[in-house]
């Protein structure tokens, strides 16, 4: 991937509603129209954050379906195709770019505290920690499989039995100061 189409793609990334999209096709292929019902978005809005995300390489389409004469698309997000894909760039990412995503997701998880359910506890961790390098890759390899394990069980929205989470992981080597 070229430097310009990482470009697009993190800020194709960088905006709230794009971000829960991508959660939401994360667990099943979706249309514009349920993703508009899901998130209380106009048709028109949520197809185009769609189309954003799919320009950006971020999601795939998934099939069309007949709908009232008209044909609707399906989009999903494919977390094995972006493994793979990050696992042959072996590159690293261009911190200019990085930054406006972190600051996103830190909104993001303002956000979702306030529809957090706080009665079945959760954690957290927010730290800035001196560690050997062998400790380091450790946990982010442990941290980065469990997140892989996540990704591969979700389940499309209010899918029965399941409960909706948050997960925000954010874990990189600092320079020195």
């Amino acid at each position: 991937m070229s430097l310009r189409d990482e470009q697009a793609t993190l800020r194709a990334m960088a905006h709230p509603v794009r971000l829960r999209i991508l959660s939401l096709l994360t667990g099943a292929a979706l249309t514009a129209a349920d993703i508009s019902r899901e998130l209380g978005l106009t048709h028109a809005n949520a197809s185009y954050h769609l189309r954003t995300l799919l320009a950006g390489g971020l999601i795939v389409p998934d099939g069309e379906e007949r709908i009232r004469g008209g044909i609707a698309k399906r989009y999903r997000y494919d977390a094995a195709r972006d493994r793979e894909r990050d696992r042959e760039s072996g590159r690293a990412v261009n911190a200019d770019v990085q930054r406006p995503l972190f600051a996103t997701v830190a909104n993001e998880l303002i956000r979702r505290t306030a529809e957090a359910d706080w009665s079945v506890g959760g954690t957290m961790t927010d730290a800035e920690l001196w560690v050997d390098p062998e400790v380091f890759r450790d946990v982010r390899d442990r941290i980065a499989r469990a997140s892989r394990d996540l990704h591969d069980a979700a389940r499309a929205p209010r899918t029965p039995g399941a409960v909706r989470t948050s997960t925000t992981i954010a874990m990189f080597k600092m320079v020195d100061p």
